[in-house]
Order: C-alpha cells, then structure tokens, then sequence
C-alpha cells in the first residue's frame, strides 16, 4: 500500500510504501477509491489537537471497499462500498456511551488522528464504524459526506427549528447543509470572508436568500447559526445576529481564541453551544436524508500525491466546496 503520511507537527506529508494492513478481529481493510479533505486535517498538520501521535495517515472522509475482512465481522462482505467517518471506536462501557451519547466518549479512536487514516491506497476499521453506501452516488461527490456532512448534520439538528438559518464559513459542510436546510424549508443567510465572491455566488446557487461577508448583519435577526470557520471572531458576531432566544452553535473541533464581548450579546437567553464528534446513528439518519434532499457536493479531485499542495489551498482559501483525494 501507499499512504501519505505526516511524521512530525508541521511537516510535510511524505509518500511512503507500507507492507499491506491486515485486519484483525472484528475489523476490515477498504481500498479506498476516495477521501475527502477536512479542515480538522489542517489542525491535525499545525498540531492544534491533543495527543497526536506521529508518525500518522490524516483522512478521515474515506470511501472505498472492503477487500479483507477480520473474523466474526458479519456485516460487511469483500466488494461492499463502504464510508469511514472520523469516529472510528467507542469504549462501550463508559457513561457517555451508556447513555447514547458515543460521541462523547471517554476512549474513542478517531480516523485520521489517534488511528491511520484515508490518505492512502488502503486502510483498516473497525466494520462496526463503517457505514455501507450502496452503490448510488460517485466516490468522490460522497466522500465529503462522511465528515462535512456528518458533522454538519449533527450541528443543524442542534440549532434546533430555525427558520431564519445563519451559516457562517461556506465551504464544504457550508455547501451541503445549505442544501439540507432549504429543502427543509428554512431561510438561509451564508456568511463568507470579506471578499470571497465565488463562495457567495455558490450559496445564491444552492438557494441561499443572502449572501454576503461574516461582517455584516442581517435585516431581520437570525433564529440561529452555525459556526463553521474556525474563526473565534465569528462567535461575538453571530450572537449579534441572532434574535432573543436564538442559538449560535460552533461546529468545528478547534477554534481560535474567542474575544470578549459584553454580556448584552449573551443575554435575553441566547446560547451558544459546540458540537463534539458524532455518533453512528448521526450518520445512519444523514446518509438517509441526503438523497431525499437531493444534495449533491461541489468537489475537486486530486490525486493522493498532491495532499500537501491541495492541504495549502484549503489553509488559503482556495477550494470551492470540498477537495477530494484520489489514490
């Protein structure tokens, strides 16, 4: 197998050649036809995660399939299509996954950073994290899905029943809950950096009301919002978007520092919430609900030896939608 792989904090991916992964018990081996780029593997390159252990295989948006399967894995079978999302273990045992809240777990192993992930020909999981595809869909439009979309999910169902939605960072969950959200039947409001016309024009096309910078306000204040960049900033402004008893609801694993800003932001019960992870039924509820939305993804593929250069352009804010890799 090949993988590009990241032996040190900050630097760059390098191509190595791996004797083949063999699956253990209750695992698979996927040949992976795809794998998305998140921003989170941005974060996992600056070392702004905890407990990176290095040398590591970043991805964590893979579609492929399986081609070895473990013993007593009956799920799965050699030549399904299957997604691997970025939760790829949960303990079981302690209170958080007792009381259905897995995402919150007290020792996970998540894709691409405490176990190899899809920036590679090959990879192995757990078959109980896997979800199966069928065969609808390109691997490469899926393959932001198994992260932006699951993730962006997760954080439109808590923003609750908002009818006025405000997004804020229109880039790959951007694009696909915009998508959700109107089809819904929600109003939605998509924010972008200053100057980011092309992201702008995107959310018109995706049937966005508005569009425009994160540094204006809207007419009629929001019933909530979603933070997808991972901008602290953005949190001060969103809360001043958002009606009485609105939600702001920051949905990325890092964010920079957020400012202080006066209590009159917060008061007149409006909350701010984050968003952790995800759980296997968020993923079984989204990948049923994005065909029925008819959600398609705006993506670019790459080859998987361009990772570092692809990597620089989402730092940039060079991609439209989502970049995919392609061993």
């Amino acid at each position: 197998m090949r993988a590009m792989v990241l032996p040190a904090p900050g630097a760059r991916l390098r191509m190595e050649e791996r004797p083949d992964p063999m699956p253990g018990e209750g695992q698979i081996r996927v040949k992976i036809s795809a794998c998305g780029v998140c921003r989170t593997d941005l974060h996992l390159l600056d070392a702004e995660l905890d407990g990176i252990r290095y040398p590591i295989v970043p991805g964590h948006e893979i579609v492929g399939r399986v081609d070895a399967i473990g013993a007593n894995v009956t799920t799965h079978a050699p030549g399904d299509r299957v997604g691997i999302p970025w939760l790829g273990f949960t303990c079981g045992k302690c209170r958080f996954c007792r009381e259905g809240m897995e995402n919150l777990c007290d020792a996970p192993l998540f894709t691409g950073y405490t176990r190899d992930g899809g920036y590679a020909t090959h990879t192995i999981a757990d078959a109980r994290y896997a979800f199966p595809l069928g065969e609808a869909g390109s691997d490469v439009e899926i393959a932001p899905l198994l992260c932006a979309g699951l993730i962006g999910w997760r954080s439109l169902v808590l923003a609750g029943p908002a009818e006025r939605l405000g997004l804020y960072g229109f880039g790959a969950a951007g694009h696909i809950i915009a998508q959700v959200a109107v089809w819904q039947g929600r109003t939605v409001h998509a924010f972008t950096r200053p100057g980011d016309t092309a992201a702008q024009v995107l959310a018109r096309r995706l049937g966005a009301v508005w569009a425009g910078p994160s540094d204006q306000v809207p007419d009629e204040p929001l019933d909530a919002a979603i933070i997808y960049a991972p901008a602290g900033e953005l949190v001060p402004a969103a809360l001043r978007a958002v009606r009485k008893g609105g939600r702001v609801v920051c949905a990325g694993i890092h964010m920079s520092d957020i400012p202080s800003f006066p209590y009159d932001l917060l008061w007149q019960e409006r909350q701010l919430v984050s968003v952790a992870n995800l759980t296997r039924q968020d993923g079984l509820d989204f990948l049923k609900v994005a065909p029925q939305a008819g959600v398609r993804t705006e993506t670019t593929a790459f080859p998987l030896d361009q990772a570092n250069e692809v990597l620089t352009m989402l730092r940039n804010g060079q991609i439209l939608g989502a970049a995919v890799l392609t061993p």
